[in-house]
C-alpha cells in the first residue's frame, strides 16, 4: 500500500532517508541513528504533529533568538542531515552564528558537515579553526571544545538534538539554551530554559515562519516563559494520546 507523502507515517520515512544519506555521506555517526530510534518514539506518542504547547515554546524562542545580542545555532551531524537548509535560513533570519559541535568528532565529519551547510548558503561556519577553540568548564566529553567567537561569548544557544551533559554545562556557564527534544523528561528538555517538544523538522520551519513575523526591535524587555509548565503540558498531551491509543 501507498502512503499519501502528507501522512505523518512519509514523513517519518523521509526523515529516515536523510539521516540514512547523512551516514554515508560522513555526517551522521551509528549512535546519531540509535538516538534518532528513540526520538521517533516520542515522536509517535505526541501524535506526530506540532501541539499547542510546543507551539507558545516556539513563539518564546523566536523572542528571544530576536532579542539576544550574540545567539549561536549549535549543529552536530543529525541536526545537519535533517536542517542544513533551515539552519542557513534561521541564521540569516535572527543574525544567529552557525557553529559545528560534535560529541564524537573528527575533522573529516566537521569538514562534512560544513559542505553540506556551505552548500545550502551558509557564508561562515564556526567550530572548524581550532585556532580559535575554547573550553566549556565542567565538561568532560569532546563537546566542551568551542569556538570563541561562537558558543564560547554567546548568550543564547540553540542546541537541538543535545546531551544533557553539555546542556547543563553551557547553562552552569550563563548561557540561556533553546532546544528541541522530543522526550520532555530528558535531562536537556529539563534543564534548558525554552524546550519545544516536537520533530526537528517540523519543528525548525514553524520556527522560521515565527521569527519571520517579528523583528530584532519587537524585543527590548525580558522574554519570560515558564518551561516547566511547558514540559508539564507536553507530559499531558503523551498522557493523553496515550489513552486515546489504548481505547481505539
Amino acid at each position: 500500500m501507498l502512503i499519501p507523502r502528507s501522512h505523518p507515517r512519509a514523513e517519518s520515512l523521509h526523515i529516515r532517508e536523510k539521516l540514512v544519506r547523512g551516514f554515508q555521506n560522513g555526517l551522521v555517526v551509528e549512535e546519531g541513528l540509535l538516538a534518532h530510534g528513540r526520538g521517533e518514539m516520542f515522536d509517535y506518542l505526541i501524535g506526530e504533529k506540532t501541539s499547542k504547547s510546543s507551539h507558545e515554546a516556539i513563539k518564546a524562542s523566536a523572542r528571544l533568538l530576536l532579542a539576544s545580542e550574540h545567539p549561536v545555532i549549535s549543529v552536530n551531524g543529525n541536526f545537519a542531515a535533517l536542517c542544513a537548509k533551515e539552519i542557513v535560513e534561521l541564521s540569516k533570519i535572527t543574525g544567529a552564528k552557525i557553529e559545528v559541535n560534535l560529541f564524537y568528532a573528527s575533522e573529516k565529519r566537521k569538514k562534512a558537515i560544513a559542505r553540506v551547510l556551505k552548500k545550502n548558503g551558509a557564508k561562515e561556519i564556526f567550530g572548524i579553526n581550532a585556532k580559535f577553540s575554547k573550553r566549556i568548564p565542567n565538561l568532560d566529553s569532546a563537546r566542551r571544545i568551542v569556538d570563541s567567537r561562537g558558543i564560547f561569548s554567546a548568550d543564547v544557544v540553540l542546541v537541538p538534538l543535545e546531551d544533557g551533559d553539555r546542556t547543563i554545562a553551557l547553562k552552569k556557564f550563563g548561557k540561556k539554551i533553546i532546544t528541541f527534544d522530543l522526550n520532555p523528561m530528558s535531562r536537556t528538555a529539563q534543564t534548558a530554559d525554552i524546550t519545544i517538544v516536537d520533530n526537528v523538522i517540523r519543528g525548525m520551519k514553524v520556527l522560521i515562519n515565527t521569527c519571520k513575523k517579528y523583528s530584532r526591535e519587537d524585543f527590548t524587555k525580558k522574554i519570560k516563559f515558564d518551561n516547566k509548565k511547558n514540559l508539564e503540558e507536553s507530559i499531558l498531551e503523551i498522557k493523553k494520546n496515550l489513552r486515546r491509543m489504548s481505547h481505539a
